[in-house]
């Protein structure tokens, strides 16, 4: 239907959908280690992606280490840091500590997934990653890691560092005012944080929260049952392929 009067002015409705401003969703969330399908869920049901990587870096956190299948079961893949002395460094702060780590993680790898459907389809992109890091610094493999499994699944979503906004310190200060900054509309947070978001200070900056939902993914087909849903999105990428968003899910449907 046109949204021009037969006269060739605007509708009303046309007039009225004018003058609401543009929505924009927004996801902050700290750098993971090749993380697991429901981060990037997260990422693709939003317009802009923000790595929270000038906090602070826990240990045996997904920050540094993730899991993958191999017949011997449920494997830990960890990225060696150097954190001694240095217990309140920022997530970006964070150097890894032994330039062999990335070639050990390529072989195991290798060793867990080189029979599954879609290995070699996509390898390539990941080896070249492995066998030469782009630097020495976490936060930086992290988002290399990132930004090659959103290519992958074909998820454009623009992905920016924290700082490059200005924002105050303070838990929630600072996620308003990044998503202020970034002209945020709505604010996508993991469910893990409801005890903390202050749902009233964002209103009271024009942001609605929403908290995204992780129930309910189908499995797939997997090598070394049972299944494992907690696992690296690679595990799910080498398995099904280009049929990877099937077993994704719409973890923000509209109201």
């Amino acid at each position: 239907m046109s949204g021009l009067r037969q006269n060739g002015q605007p509708s009303a409705a046309r007039m009225l959908e004018s003058r609401i401003p543009p929505q924009k969703r927004v996801a902050i969330v700290q750098s993971s280690y090749i993380p697991w399908k429901g981060y990037f869920d997260l990422i693709r049901a939003v317009d802009e992606f923000i790595l929270l990587d000038e906090v602070q870096f826990t240990k045996r956190d997904w920050r540094s280490r993730n899991r993958i299948k191999t017949k011997d079961g449920v494997a830990w893949l960890t990225i060696p840091v150097e954190s001694k002395g240095k217990y309140e460094q920022r997530i970006c702060d964070t150097v890894i500590a032994s330039p062999g780590w990335s070639a050990h993680h390529w072989r195991t790898l290798c060793s867990a997934y080189a029979r599954s459907e879609f290995f070699t389809t996509y390898a390539p992109a990941f080896e070249t990653i492995y066998l030469a890091p782009p630097s020495d610094h976490l936060s930086v493999v992290n988002r290399a890691l990132i930004e090659a499994i959103c290519r992958a699944l074909g998820i454009t979503t623009p992905i920016r560092w924290s700082t490059d906004y200005d924002a105050r310190a303070g838990r929630n200060t600072r996620l308003i005012d990044l998503c202020v900054a970034a002209g945020a509309t709505m604010y996508l947070s993991g469910p893990a944080a409801r005890s903390y978001v202050d749902e009233h200070a964002f209103a009271a900056e024009g942001i609605t929260v929403r908290f995204a939902d992780y129930a309910g993914y189908p499995e797939y087909p997997q090598p070394y049952p049972p299944f494992e849903h907690a696992v690296s999105a690679l595990d799910l990428l080498f398995c099904t392929g280009p049929r990877a968003l099937d077993y994704m899910k719409d973890v923000c449907p509209a109201d």
